[in-house]
């Protein structure tokens, strides 16, 4: 091991800290009105959706960007269709899988509720970190998931 590579001790601290970090920002971003209308895992599905380059993408596509099962992503995507947020398809390429698309309402109401998120999240951050930490941790949170793949 050399000087520079993080101990067990260390890299669990860091872990533990992050982990800490991103539960308290949630329980304060979590009690934003805007969530009234839509829980806030159900606004990460039209989030991811809307972030789509082609306005599609297949289930399992969108599950590998979410903290849920599979199981319990598809009885999410049932609700969020029966509301006509969504709408579902055979893949195009095999007619094995499901493809999601946003429908207009969808769209709408993630713009709605995500105006409103991305300044709750503010209020929420910049008592905390000035603008230079805020390019920092994004820096290094940015360099976690590259290195990691997604």
């Amino acid at each position: 091991m050399t000087d520079d590579t993080p101990t067990v001790r260390q890299s669990a601290e860091t872990w533990e800290s992050l982990f800490r970090a991103q539960v308290s920002l949630m329980r304060r971003i979590r009690q934003d009105p805007a969530f009234s209308e839509l829980p806030i895992a159900e606004y990460d599905v039209l989030f991811n959706l809307s972030r789509r380059p082609s306005g599609w993408t297949r289930l399992n596509e969108l599950n590998d960007h979410l903290l849920i099962s599979q199981p319990s992503l598809s009885r999410m995507v049932d609700r969020l269709e029966a509301k006509k947020l969504l709408t579902k398809r055979p893949a195009q390429s095999d007619h094995r899988g499901v493809e999601l698309t946003l429908t207009d309402a969808g769209r709408a109401l993630q713009r709605r509720i995500g105006s409103a998120h991305v300044h709750r999240i503010r209020e929420v951050l910049a008592p905390l970190l000035d603008p230079a930490e805020m390019e920092e941790l994004k820096a290094l949170t940015d360099r976690i998931s590259a290195r990691l793949g997604r």
